[in-house]
């Protein structure tokens, strides 16, 4: 989600009334209120009835208010008063980027969740809200929860299972709060590092967003709405913000088709395959014609081609940007709604907006169908989330929130993100008994090392959460405490030090503050703490805290070792763990990284030489990692048998975009795969999920090394974009 700088929330200091409302019926509300236990009056009340059933009956008992509500999403703090949500029937409430509650805990959330519920249970028909919220790494929005790594630092992990448990973990501790929808996870392929949203990309490879798909499974468990901690999963920004040119935040994604859907499309095809919640929309264009808008790329491509079958939510007020004028119009509506969003996140004059989308469908310009089919969509969800059996909050989660087990699992993460871009003489690990100098602006702040969407929409510097610096955890790591110095500018070094370890880069920014077009090098601070350390004659150690790679070709020579932490979150002690040698680097770079910014855009493949490669990553001399997983099968185990299914997705004039689904047709788990077919004269341009081995004109697809292992009866699939005739080939399918 974005928000538009005109448009940020209100800070909590202005929400008096609506904090006053809210702390109203919480107080007069117990802590943990039960969902009705009567028998059912209705069909749609009645658990035991498949869900299909449920929403036919309760669709035919709305009216067309109940309908238009159910469509319509609103920021908690726009609510004045709270009635409203009962008056207009609204079906759904989020929280923004600099949304809170006062004081900001867990327990408050709770309660504030439990009394917008129970307002929206007051309603004839009862039907429940669902509520939203951008936990994009933890839940971010509450003081005291658990920071895992930006995605970028997750995609140098290459460990969809670590993702797929933090997934789990994040999901436990929005379930905490009562909030049901999280925004997340951004599947953008980040082209270009000067766009601000960097960090939240898992990589620049389509197939690495795809493979961190698994955040998806993480959220929302095998089964949506199977445990109480299952929180409905948002596949964003669909599609193709990580393209725009010039890595412009809400720009143009000026391309082909073809390279749309080979580059950008994969990650949600995933998603979809996952069996994703919710799709957000992204407010970037596509040569020129704006996502939420485009009836081609959201009806017909996902929910048509992809088989979405869940709903599309619009970004913050983005519907409001069709036309290029402030203000919603009928027209702006109209065709959004009728492109495929199924439901507006307004977010704030949802008055204005039900009256003119009330207009346009009594017009006719938007027909009853497509608002049967919206909430069809939205009501599936909130049947299978369990919201109408269980609407509260389950206090027994509360307590999770920031529980040490998941931070243990974030220092984990925060470790296995570490990429060691540079050692000299071995420099790394220092030992345990070293003397240390620790400088640099980010060293002791838990804001930097966070990031943006952290306590806020762009985050900010200082100590906004619980958790452990990078400077505490080296402390921590040491033999003795005593012999690490601090001093955030390098004031005071001098040659007795072991090492100087400098923890500089960038501080916390979201989207369009973070937009950085006029370079992307360290800021007068960093260099002058540097210079000084450098100065000192001790060998230089630098930890960059930042989104995404920064311009520092000339000043690598300075320093003995760079280790590139990106932003770690609230577990520094994690960074500090590979500086010592308790965690061996295993990181690998998400991104390539420029040799300077005049090379913007710069990635794998495209001809330009970096300062260090996409999939770049050092370790310790004399490290054992974990291996790479080889993509080559072992031999076939007895009784492991595979099919491979072709099907074409999209062709058009010159070339084609296929699928092929791997099946586990025997007895016995597969651990990998190969399939191989005839090609026919056409010539694979890019592939995802797999390893391509051309060999003239039958080429070999090997498994990744997150998709090889099958259970008797389970499918995978991958991808790929193809120059020439799909034809119609019978592919071969060679079991491990």
């Amino acid at each position: 989600m974005s928000l538009s700088h005109s448009r940020r929330p209100a800070l909590v200091a202005a929400l008096s009334a609506v904090a006053l409302a809210l702390t109203a019926l919480t107080a007069a509300a117990p802590h943990q209120p039960e969902a009705s236990t009567s028998s059912a009056a209705f069909p749609y009340q009645d658990p035991s009835l498949p869900v299909p059933v449920r929403v036919d009956d309760l669709l035919g008992r709305m009216t067309l208010d109940d309908k238009l509500g159910q469509m319509t999403q609103i920021e908690k703090d726009a609510l004045v008063p709270v009635s409203d949500l009962a008056t207009h029937r609204i079906g759904s409430v989020l929280s923004g980027g600099d949304s809170t509650v006062s004081p900001n805990n867990a327990q408050t959330w709770a309660d504030t969740y439990d009394a917008l519920q129970r307002t929206a249970l007051g309603t004839p028909l009862g039907i429940p809200l669902i509520y939203g919220i951008d936990a994009v790494h933890g839940h971010n929005a509450v003081r005291g929860a658990t920071i895992f790594p930006h995605n970028i630092g997750l995609g140098a992990t290459r460990d969809p299972a670590l993702v797929r448990r933090v997934g789990r973990a994040v999901a436990e501790e929005v379930a905490a709060t009562g909030i049901d929808w999280d925004f997340a996870p951004c599947l953008c392929v980040a082209r270009d590092d000067r766009w601000g949203r960097t960090y939240e990309s898992f990589g620049e490879k389509p197939e690495l967003p795809a493979a961190m798909a698994t955040l998806v499974t993480g959220l929302q468990g095998d089964t949506l709405g199977a445990d109480p901690a299952s929180v409905l999963a948002t596949a964003k920004h669909y599609i193709g913000d990580g393209g725009t040119a010039g890595g412009v935040d809400q720009g143009d994604t000026r391309i082909s088709e073809a390279e749309l859907r080979a580059v950008h499309l994969p990650p949600f095809q995933e998603a979809v395959r996952r069996g994703v919640g919710a799709v957000m929309l992204t407010y970037s264009s596509w040569n020129g014609v704006k996502a939420h808008g485009d009836k081609y790329l959201v009806t017909d491509v996902l929910k048509g081609e992809l088989g979405f079958s869940g709903f599309v939510v619009s970004d913050w007020a983005a519907v409001d940007q069709l036309d290029g004028q402030s203000g919603f119009t009928g027209a702006e509506i109209t065709k959004a709604v009728n492109a495929g969003v199924d439901m507006v996140m307004v977010p704030h004059d949802y008055k204005k907006f039900l009256t003119l989308l009330r207009g346009e469908v009594t017009a006719g310009r938007i027909a009853q169908t497509r608002v049967d089919d919206a909430n069809r969509r939205i009501l599936t969800k909130k049947f299978q989330l369990g919201l109408f059996e269980r609407p509260f909050t389950d206090r027994s989660l509360t307590p999770g929130v920031g529980s040490a087990a998941h931070r243990a699992l974030a220092r984990d993460a925060v470790r296995a993100s570490q990429v060691l871009l540079r050692n000299e003489g071995g420099v790394l690990p220092l030992p345990r008994t070293a003397k240390v100098f620790v400088a640099g602006k980010s060293a002791d702040d838990i804001g930097n090392q966070s990031g943006g969407w952290t306590v806020g929409w762009q985050g900010r510097s200082g100590a906004v959460t619980d958790g452990t610096t990078v400077l505490q955890g080296i402390r921590a790591a040491v033999s003795d405490p005593a012999r690490v110095t601090y001093d955030r500018y390098g004031n005071g070094i001098d040659a007795t030090y072991t090492a100087a370890v400098a923890v500089v880069g960038e501080t916390p920014y979201a989207e369009g503050r973070g937009d950085r077009p006029g370079g992307l090098g360290l800021d007068q601070e960093d260099l002058a703490t540097l210079s000084r350390l450098k100065a000192s004659g001790v060998p230089v150690v630098t930890v960059l805290v930042s989104g995404r790679p920064l311009d520092i070709a000339s000043q690598l020579s300075d320093w003995k070792a760079l280790l590139a932490a990106w932003l770690p979150g609230t577990e520094g002690a994690g960074v500090a763990d590979v500086l010592f040698g308790g965690y061996a680097p295993t990181g690998k770079l998400p991104v390539t990284w420029m040799k300077s910014a005049s090379q913007q855009p710069v990635n794998d493949g495209d001809g330009k030489v970096p300062l260090f490669p996409y999939g770049y990553g050092l370790t310790y001399s004399g490290a054992d990692p974990e291996p790479t997983p080889t993509p080559t099968p072992t031999p076939t185990p007895t009784g492991a048998e595979c099919t491979a299914q072709f099907r074409v997705a999209s062709s058009w004039g010159g070339g084609y975009q296929a699928e092929i689904t791997v099946r586990n047709s025997g007895s016995t788990p597969l651990t990998g795969w190969a399939v191989d077919w005839d090609l026919g004269g056409a010539t694979v341009t890019n592939l995802w999920n797999g390893t391509l081995t051309p060999s003239q004109g039958r080429p070999t697809v090997r498994n990744a090394a997150f998709n090889g292992s099958l259970s008797p009866g389970g499918t995978t699939s991958f991808g790929f974009t193809a120059s020439g005739t799909a034809g119609a080939p019978v592919p071969h399918c060679a079991a491990s």
